[in-house]
C-alpha cells in the first residue's frame, strides 16, 4: 500500500461478524484493520508482543489484564505482551491493530 487510504472507509461492517483486513505483515509485526458489529468481539487471549490499538469509530469495550476500558473513535490503548486481554463492540465499531514483535 504506497497510496493514502481513509482507514474508516477501509473495510466494512458485516452483519453478526467480526471483519479483519491485514494490511502490513513483516519481521516486526503486523498492522490489521477490523471492523465489530454491534455485541461482538474477540474473546480473552494473550499474545508474546505488545499490541497497539486506535479506535477509528464507535465504541469498543477493552478488558486488559482484568481493568476495563472504554475507547472511542480517536482513542488508542497499548496492551502489554503476556497480559490477557479482551474486545468487545459496545456498538458497531473499527479498530486499527498494530502487533510489535520484540
Amino acid at each position: 500500500m504506497v497510496e493514502p487510504v481513509d482507514l474508516k472507509d477501509y473495510i466494512e461492517y458485516s452483519t453478526g461478524s467480526v471483519v479483519s483486513k491485514t494490511l502490513k505483515e513483516n519481521r516486526a509485526g503486523t498492522i490489521t484493520l477490523f471492523a465489530f458489529d454491534a455485541g461482538q468481539g474477540l474473546s480473552e487471549h494473550s499474545a508474546p508482543f505488545d499490541a497497539v490499538v486506535l479506535v477509528i469509530d464507535g465504541e469498543g469495550r477493552f478488558i486488559t489484564g482484568g481493568k476495563e476500558h472504554d475507547l472511542k473513535a480517536g482513542q488508542l490503548i497499548i496492551m502489554p505482551a503476556n497480559i490477557p486481554h479482551s474486545v468487545r463492540a459496545k456498538q458497531k465499531f473499527k479498530m486499527l491493530l498494530t502487533m510489535l514483535r520484540a
